[in-house]
């Protein structure tokens, strides 16, 4: 169930990067739903990790739920990865916007991080 959306990303105060045409052009997200169930049940469990230390629980057992929120946002940031590849990338290698994919290059390394 592939919905056509208009495709924009959320401006932030990092100077590097810049938006493009490809921001605006309308393409189908294939797992939208599924990247925001995932964000819904990761900040879910990182409200449960807050109450955690809010009750004094044993650091150990917090650094554990840390690390499976960690786990969780990486995996979710790897469905948009391949949505992204598979659908955008895609569509602006066709159009020839080879500035999709310098985006895209500075998009991994900043992920990866």
């Amino acid at each position: 169930m592939s919905q056509v959306k208009n495709h924009t990303h959320a401006k932030d105060s990092t100077p590097e990067i810049s938006t493009t045409d490809h921001d605006q052009k309308p393409h189908t997200h294939s797992h939208s739903k599924a990247v925001i169930n995932r964000l819904s049940k990761a900040i879910g469990h990182l409200e449960s990790v807050r109450k955690m230390v809010e009750s004094g629980r044993d650091c150990s057992e917090v650094l554990i739920q840390l690390a499976a929120v960690k786990a969780a946002i990486n995996n979710t940031g790897k469905i948009i990865l391949q949505d992204h590849i598979e659908n955008c990338i895609v569509s602006a290698v066709r159009e020839g916007d080879d500035q999709a994919i310098e985006e895209l290059n500075k998009a991994i390394d900043r992920f990866m991080k």
